[in-house]
Order: C-alpha cells, then structure tokens, then sequence
C-alpha cells in the first residue's frame, strides 16, 4: 500500500520508521510519504494560514498550498483523499478493516482553526477520531494509520495476530496470561494449564462474551450470538 501524509510536520512521521510498520516498510509492503504542504505555498515567506473572512479567533488553512499539495501527490497516487477533522465519520475497526483493503490513500492533517471550506471539493472522505480536540491532525493520523496498516497482509507476521484480537469479530480480547503461573497469590486459570485446545477456545470465548457484555455494552448488542454462544452465557452464569 501507498500512503501519502499531507502535513506541516513531516517529521512527525519518523515514528513509522520504527517496530512493525517500519520492518513492512523495509520489505517493501508499505510506502509511507509525509509531504510537507508549506513547499505548496505561493507566498515567499512560505505562509499556509489566513485570517477567516467574517472574524473570529484563530486562523485557517488557506486553500492554494493543500489544494496543490493534493493535486501534486495525485499523479503518483490515485487513492482516496481523506481529511482528519471534527465533522468526519468515527474511526473504528470496521473502517480500518475497509481502508487496508485499497491500494492508495492520501491523509490531509489540519491545523489552526480548520481548513478552507472550498478545500472540501477535494475531500472523498473525512475521518475523526473522536469527540475531543487535538493540537493537529499529526495526532490523529498516526493510530489511524498505524491500525490500518496492520491489517495489511503481511504487515504483521501471522494472520492470528490480529484475528484474535479485541473489536475483529466485535468482542473485546479475552484475558491472557504468561509466566509465571503464580504471581502475588493469583494464578493462571488452570483450564489454560490443561493442554486442551478445544476447552480452552470455549473459555476464551466465554470471557470476550462477558467483559464485553460488561465493559461495552454498545458493542455487545451488535454481536450476532451464535448457539454456541448462548450456550456458553447460559451454562456458565
């Protein structure tokens, strides 16, 4: 996958360079490109930002630097051109899950007070990442980005590193234990000891159906229970 990031930092994004994405990035899997949107700037001092016409506090993007940005990184990469602000969509796995499926994307991180409306026009989509205020769109796009990319094929070194983990099927993980058996006078359940595959896939699936019948109830209306499931919350209450 190609992914351009359209931002007033590209140092910011040292950090794909690193761990996970950055062993995809040297294998080839993944091509992550900041690009620095002032290098789009007209005015001579390099200024992206302006005054919003009607008043009001703070400054806005100014549409000449993103708009030629976007058109730029357009006639190398053909993907969706998605801007993290306010008004977007709620990221979620599902999304994720969606988006590793392209070839392409294209990420604008907005500062100041927001960007230019006519901008808009060369927007395909627009993500938030939650009903709070970050200091930039950097903030937001790296978890984007980075829960994105390691639903990628070969990102990650099995398909069960991810398959197994919390929203994939839209349970919450299952708790999970390592050594040493017994720590400060709490011990591994024993059914995880026994070596018996079967029983212990039950119980795992048992306690995704609780923690998140207890801690995300949102979530837990929207699972489609199977028999099975309902086997397991009736006979272990």
């Amino acid at each position: 996958m190609k992914i351009d990031i359209l931002t007033l930092f590209p140092e910011m994004f040292n950090i794909f360079n690193y761990s996970i994405i950055g062993r995809a990035k040297e294998n080839g899997i993944l091509n992550i490109n900041a690009v620095n949107i002032r290098d789009y700037s007209e005015d001579k001092h390099k200024k992206v930002d302006d005054y919003p016409y009607g008043g009001g506090a703070g400054m806005l993007m100014a549409p000449q630097p993103l708009v030629d940005a976007i058109s730029a990184v357009k006639n190398y990469n053909k993907g969706k051109v998605i801007f993290l602000g306010p008004r977007g969509t709620s990221f979620n796995h599902e999304m994720a899950l969606t988006l590793s499926k392209e070839q392409d994307l294209i990420f604008i991180c907005g500062h100041y007070e927001g960007i230019d409306e006519r901008v808009y026009n060369y927007i395909d989509m627009e993500i938030s990442l939650g009903d709070f205020i970050l200091t930039g769109g950097e903030m937001a796009c790296v978890p984007i980005v980075d829960s994105i990319c390691r639903l990628i094929p070969g990102v990650l070194s099995t398909s069960e590193s991810y398959k197994d983990e919390s929203f994939y099927d839209g349970l919450l993980e299952y708790p999970q234990y390592t050594r040493p058996v017994s720590f400060r006078g709490e011990e591994v359940p024993e059914i995880l000891l026994s070596g018996h595959h079967e029983n212990i896939r039950k119980w795992r699936r048992l306690q995704s159906l609780r923690l998140t019948q207890k801690r995300r109830s949102d979530l837990f209306k929207k699972v489609k229970l199977t028999k099975e499931d309902r086997k397991l919350l009736n006979t272990f209450k």
